[in-house]
């Protein structure tokens, strides 16, 4: 009896010993899976938003505030007067004006504002080919005029084609002045070679932006220097002002015996236009080389109808609309005298109109300065040796 009570206990204390270690390998299965707790890693150290916006700008251009500052003196005591240099870092999405009073059209329709981030650009004089065209005729009544004002702060930039030699011009002035061996009348075929000889010009210069001017336009450089800066040099830019508020019509011609009707817009050359350099590379097989002229035949249009034809027509890029550009056939008294030293360019009426010029307010008399060039070019430049002196403290 004794010895079947102690084989019991021993049986008990076993399945004791047995039942506990079962239990501690069960306890871990049965107990709900832990959860993974996902640590934040440290962030990446954000750049100030300043890095997106301009900068560091040092342009001579009119007055960038809305309380209207002094323009000729800030002009005068810029550094960036003898540099001529943006320097713009980053990238920016433009949906308002740099300037007041002024407009910056970006990618699209007249006077439009698209919101569209671009790339901008380290920007100097030396890297925008000014295309001056004129006429024997013209050198002394207009051309002079330009040499005295604005060509002469960019004179290395500025290339004048005309159509007769003039080494007595050359010779006193320095300016570039290039015979094309066009003809001297006003005709599109004339228009159209010296455009021909402008475009391959530019092509051998390695510049990055072309812009075309007329013998009758004021080109306010720092101001031309800024808009452009707000591009890049690669992207398809064609930048300048309608003289029409429609496309143009035209009847393109072809090979096969007919004709089809075409339509685009086109910056008059009146006013001035720029072209970037990627663009202006992919113009080359209507363009380079006499191209120009025979594409020009094709709609028998002149130069101005012409580059719009290769660009809107043929290459499919929207011309970019700007009220900045300015011609004579517009009225041009109507442009607000706090906006002229705004603008990118100026003209002047003809002898029929020697009225329409802009309001601007200086040193010299209308009789004196018909044109108001002069005017223009002191608020601009005070410190000019022909200026009248106490224009750089003159406020409008």
């Amino acid at each position: 009896m004794y010895i079947a009570s102690v084989g019991v206990s021993k049986f008990c204390f076993l399945f004791s010993l047995a039942f506990c270690g079962l239990l501690l390998l069960l306890i871990p299965a049965l107990q709900p899976p832990s959860r993974q707790v996902i640590r934040p890693q440290p962030r990446a150290p954000v750049r100030s938003t300043q890095t997106s916006q301009l900068h560091h700008t040092r342009v001579p251009a009119a007055s960038v505030n809305a309380e209207g500052s002094d323009s000729a003196s800030w002009l005068s005591k810029s550094s960036a007067a003898q540099e001529g240099v943006i320097k713009t870092v980053g990238t920016r999405t433009d949906s308002h004006s740099l300037m007041r009073g002024t407009d910056f059209p970006l990618f699209g329709g007249k006077g439009s504002y698209h919101s569209r981030s671009r790339t901008w650009e380290l920007l100097a004089f030396k890297d925008i080919f000014i295309a001056v065209k004129t006429t024997r005729k013209y050198h002394k009544s207009r051309l002079e005029l330009l040499i005295k004002t604005w060509v002469s702060q960019a004179k290395e930039q500025t290339y004048i084609f005309t159509d007769g030699e003039d080494k007595e011009l050359q010779m006193r002035t320095g300016a570039n002045i290039i015979n094309t061996n066009c003809s001297a009348a006003h005709t599109r075929q004339a228009l159209c070679c010296k455009m021909s000889v402008e475009y391959d010009k530019f092509i051998e210069s390695q510049k990055k932006w072309f812009c075309h001017v007329d013998d009758d336009n004021y080109v306010i450089l720092p101001r031309l220097l800024q808009l452009l800066s707000s591009y890049h040099h690669s992207q398809d830019v064609y930048l300048g002002r309608p003289s029409l508020d429609h496309p143009i019509e035209a009847t393109e011609r072809v090979k096969s015996d007919g004709s089809v009707s075409v339509k685009f817009w086109f910056a008059t050359g009146g006013a001035g236009f720029c072209i970037s350099r990627g663009l202006a590379l992919k113009m080359s097989p209507w363009a380079s080389l006499g191209n120009f002229i025979s594409t020009a035949e094709k709609i028998r249009l002149p130069d101005d109808c012409t580059i719009g034809y290769i660009i809107e027509a043929l290459l499919e890029v929207t011309l970019t609309h700007t009220h900045l550009f300015h011609s004579h056939l517009e009225n041009l008294r109507k442009l607000p005298m706090d906006t002229v030293l705004e603008q990118v360019t100026l003209s002047y009426g003809g002898f029929e109109n020697t009225q329409n010029v802009v309001s601007v307010v200086g040193g010299f008399s209308k009789t004196d300065d018909p044109t108001r060039f002069k005017t223009v070019h002191c608020r601009l430049y005070a410190d000019t040796d022909w200026c009248p002196k106490h224009n750089a403290h003159f406020k409008s």
